[in-house]
C-alpha cells in the first residue's frame, strides 16, 4: 500500500484555490514581451514572462489582436503546471480566459498524464476524484488562426541534443527554408543551429518567477512537469509569428515506453514527447489555435539507436552536441549550469552506450571526456537500464529492447578488444539470458513506426539515411 504524502495534503488544504489571473503582452525593441499572473490563496503570487527575440511589429498587427490575445492565453496556460506544483490546489479557476468543456476535459488530462513522475515522487494520490477541477470564469477575447501559413519551409526545436542534430541534417536535404528555434538556449544549442546553417534562429527566454525558487528552497512541492508540452505550444505561436506552416520536433518512438507502474498507470518520465500527446496537441491545436499549422515529430518512426546510428555520420556536432540534464540543472537558481557531461547519471550512461557501437570509442570518450562504460559505479544505474532491477530511470533514455541491442553491438564491434567493465558484466551476467539477441537487434535497427504524422517531403530521405 502506498504511503501517501502528509506535505502534500496539508499544502492542498492550506491552498484550496489557484488562479490565472491575467496576461499581457507588449512590443519592446522588436520584441514579444509576455506576462502573466497567477495567484494562489492566501498569499502567493507569481508573474512569470517569455520574451521572444526579433518581431516584427507590423506582423503582430496583421495577426490581429484576438488572435494574438489567444495565443498568449494559451501560453500561460501551459506555464500553469510548473507554478500550480508547489501546492496541488484542488481548484484551478481561470479568470484570464474561457475554456469550453472539451478543453477543460483536455487540460485536466495534459496534467494528470504530464505530471505523473511528479505524483509519484511526491507519493500524491492523483487518482482521488476530487483532486483537481479545472474552472473557467473569464470571457474570451481570443480567436483561433483561420489564415494559410508559408508551406515552403520548417520551423524547428533545437535542445541541443544528437536528436536535434539528425533532425536539421534531414531537413536540410529538403532544400527548403530552415528556421530553427531555442529556449533559454545554452552553448550546444546555439553550436548546433550555426553548424547546421538555420536561415532563420529564433531565441526566446522564459523568465522563471523567483518567488517559485524561493517556496523550492523553504520546502514546498517540486518536480517535473511536461516541458516538451510547453514547447509545443509555443511552436505553434513561433509559427504564426514567423509564418511557417511546419512545426518540427525530436521525439522518436522510444518516448512512448513508460517508466513505472503507480495507482494503476504507467508514468512516463516523456508523455508530453510520445505519439499520443502529439495526437492529443495536433487536434487541440487545430481546433483552437492555427487551424493550418501542422505539428509533429520528424523522429517518430525511429528508435534511439537507430537515430545514434544515423547521428555517427556528423562528426561535426559531436563537440557541440550535450543531452545531459544536470549540465542544465541550476539547483533552483543557486549555481550556473555546467554546460558538461557529468559521466555520473542515466542520461550520460545511456548516450554513450547506444553511441558505443558506431563510433571509434577513442573518439567517444573525446566527446565525454571519459570511458563511462568503465565505471564500476554505474552499475547499479546501468542494471535499471537494462531492466535487471528497479524500474527505468526516469530520464529520457531508450527502451530496454534497444539498450540491450546497443550491448550486443557493441560486443560484435569489439570482439577482439579488452571490453570495459559494464560492457564485460553484460557479455558474463546479461547476455546470456537473451539467446535471440542477435536477430532481435537486425530487426530494431531497421524498424519503422507507422504511428506518425510524417509529412511525404521528409519520409524519404529517413529511409535513405537507414540504410
Amino acid at each position: 500500500m502506498v504511503k501517501f504524502n502528509q506535505k502534500a495534503k496539508k499544502l492542498r488544504k492550506k491552498y484550496p484555490r489557484f488562479f490565472y489571473k491575467s496576461y499581457s503582452y507588449r512590443i519592446s525593441n522588436n520584441n514579444l514581451e509576455m506576462s502573466f499572473n497567477f495567484h494562489i490563496e492566501p498569499g502567493i503570487s507569481f508573474s512569470p514572462k517569455v520574451i521572444i527575440k526579433g518581431i516584427n511589429g507590423r506582423r503582430i498587427n496583421a495577426i490581429g489582436e484576438k488572435v494574438m490575445n489567444n495565443f498568449v492565453f494559451h501560453l500561460g496556460m501551459i506555464e500553469i503546471p510548473s507554478y500550480w506544483k508547489a501546492v496541488c490546489s484542488p481548484e484551478i479557476i481561470i479568470e484570464a480566459g474561457s475554456l469550453d468543456v472539451f478543453q477543460q476535459n483536455w487540460w485536466r488530462n495534459l496534467i494528470l498524464n504530464g505530471m505523473g513522475q511528479f505524483f509519484f515522487e511526491n507519493k500524491i494520490n492523483f487518482r482521488n476524484s476530487n483532486f483537481l477541477s479545472i474552472k473557467a470564469k473569464g470571457k474570451s477575447s481570443g480567436l483561433l488562426y483561420t489564415r494559410k501559413l508559408n508551406n515552403k519551409g520548417f520551423l524547428a526545436a533545437v535542445g541541443g541534443g544528437k536528436d536535434s542534430a539528425v533532425t536539421l541534417e534531414i531537413l536540410k536535404k529538403t532544400k527548403k527554408n530552415l528556421s530553427c528555434f531555442s529556449l533559454n538556449p545554452s552553448a550546444s544549442s546555439l553550436g548546433m543551429m550555426k553548424a547546421a546553417g538555420c536561415s532563420r534562429q529564433i531565441s526566446i527566454s522564459r523568465i522563471i518567477d523567483k518567488n517559485l525558487l524561493l517556496l523550492n528552497k523553504k520546502g514546498y512541492l517540486n518536480g517535473h512537469t511536461p516541458f516538451s508540452a510547453y514547447l509545443a505550444f509555443l511552436s505553434v505561436l513561433l509559427g504564426v509569428l514567423f509564418d511557417r506552416k511546419y512545426a518540427v520536433f525530436s521525439n522518436e518512438h522510444s518516448a512512448n515506453e513508460g517508466n513505472v507502474e503507480y495507482l494503476g498507470r504507467i508514468m512516463n518520465h516523456q508523455w508530453s514527447k510520445t505519439f499520443e500527446f502529439e495526437q492529443m496537441f495536433r487536434q487541440y491545436s487545430k481546433k483552437y489555435l492555427a487551424k493550418d499549422m501542422e505539428y509533429f515529430s520528424l523522429l517518430r518512426p525511429l528508435y534511439e539507436i537507430q537515430i545514434a546510428k544515423i547521428f555517427a555520420n556528423y562528426p561535426k556536432y559531436f563537440l557541440l552536441f550535450i543531452s545531459c540534464n544536470k549540465a542544465q540543472k541550476t539547483n533552483s537558481g543557486r549555481y550556473k549550469p555546467s554546460g558538461k557531461w557529468c559521466g555520473a547519471c542515466p542520461k550520460c550512461l545511456f548516450v554513450y552506450l547506444i553511441l558505443y557501437p558506431f563510433i571509434d570509442r577513442n573518439i567517444l570518450k573525446g566527446i565525454f571526456k571519459q570511458d563511462i562504460l568503465n565505471k564500476k559505479e554505474l552499475l547499479p544505474v546501468f542494471l535499471e537500464l537494462t531492466g535487471e532491477r528497479g524500474f527505468k530511470p526516469f530520464e529520457c533514455v531508450g527502451t530496454k529492447k534497444e539498450i540491450l541491442s546497443a550491448l550486443y553491438l557493441s560486443l560484435e564491434k569489439n570482439r577482439d578488444l579488452n571490453l570495459p567493465f559494464l560492457l564485460n558484466y553484460f557479455k558474463k551476467n546479461i547476455l546470456p539470458k537473451y539467446p535471440n539477441l542477435k536477430n532481435e537487434s537486425k530487426k530494431l535497427m531497421i524498424s519503422w513506426n507507422k504511428e506518425n504524422n510524417l509529412t511525404s517531403i521528409v519520409k524519404d530521405d529517413i529511409l535513405r539515411m537507414l540504410k
